[in-house]
């Protein structure tokens, strides 16, 4: 694969900026990652939207089927996903009001990443948000 992240320097200005982080495929289950992750995003001070069209809210917010039924702007859309699922999602962030896309530990897609860096977006693969916030961010 040839999928080039920004620098870390360059991600811990994009935590910095960053307010509202959209997780898709969020679970209710506090013994998953992505709830223990952003448990810890949410503790930190970020906003978190819970993306999943099979549970109803996580960590007292109101979860969405996708992000394209979040209203306003998203800095991270940041994805606990299997691979297969990147082309779709980077279709779909594609369309919405978004920044960054970050693909989770273990998670890329060439095909995501070319579509997405074609398009001209920032795209993060492979990388776990709570590890490069607290190496660049300090939780």
């Amino acid at each position: 694969m040839m999928i080039e992240n920004p620098s870390r320097e360059e991600i811990g200005k994009i935590l910095e900026d960053s307010k509202r982080i959209a997780v898709v495929g969020l679970s209710d289950n506090k013994e998953r990652t992505s709830y223990m992750i952003a448990e810890a995003l949410q503790s930190a001070g970020y906003e978190i939207i819970p993306v999943n069209p099979t549970v109803n809210e996580v960590l007292g917010v109101k979860a969405v089927r996708s992000i394209r039924d979040i209203e306003g702007h998203i800095d991270i859309v940041n994805i606990f996903r299997r691979s297969e699922y990147l082309p779709q999602l980077a279709e779909e962030f594609n369309e919405v009001d978004a920044d960054v896309f970050w693909a989770q530990l273990g998670v890329e897609s060439q095909e995501a990443y070319d579509f997405l860096k074609e398009k001209g977006h920032t795209v993060i693969m492979d990388r776990c948000i709570k590890v490069e916030h607290s190496l660049t961010r300090k939780i």
